[in-house]
């Protein structure tokens, strides 16, 4: 087993944890094109379903969000194995959605976790697996209904 410099594991993580995030201001400020900075292009995902590439990662997000009146999504508690060029990270999450125009009440939370697979990249580090584990819901769930 190779000595692991702590600086760049340092590194490492803060541009996982940034990659992350990343992600989530992709979502609350519906860039969708940004998650191709977030993704590999071949990427899989488990988003409540399968899905094969950024392409379908991106049409999944849009089908979710984009009739939203506005969205919030935090994460925390990021735990990080790097392993060369290899890398897991599972992080929580909670997910505010508001309709402000749907019957039974304008806000649906969805709490639960990330679990990632990622790998280095000369642009840096890219989700190629993320599976969505949602842990509990909250409010209206027809919030999240086109």
């Amino acid at each position: 087993m190779e000595d692991v410099d702590p600086s760049r594991l340092v590194v490492d993580r803060a541009a996982i944890v940034d990659l992350t995030v990343r992600y989530t201001w992709a979502l609350d400020s519906k860039n969708w094109d940004d998650l191709d900075h977030v993704f590999l292009p071949d990427a899989t995902a488990f988003l409540t379903e399968e899905l094969v590439g950024v392409g379908a990662i991106k049409d999944r997000v849009r089908r979710a969000l984009a009739h939203l009146d506005d969205s919030q999504h935090i994460i925390s508690n990021h735990q990080i194995v790097v392993e060369g060029d290899r890398a897991s990270c599972r992080c929580y999450l909670q997910a505010q959605h508001v309709k402000r125009s749907a019957h039974g009440g304008p806000n649906f939370i969805v709490a639960g976790r990330y679990e990632d697979q990622l790998v280095r990249k000369a642009a840096g580090w890219r989700i190629a697996r993320r599976e969505l584990v949602i842990m509990w819901t909250d409010g209206n769930p027809a919030v999240a209904r086109a």
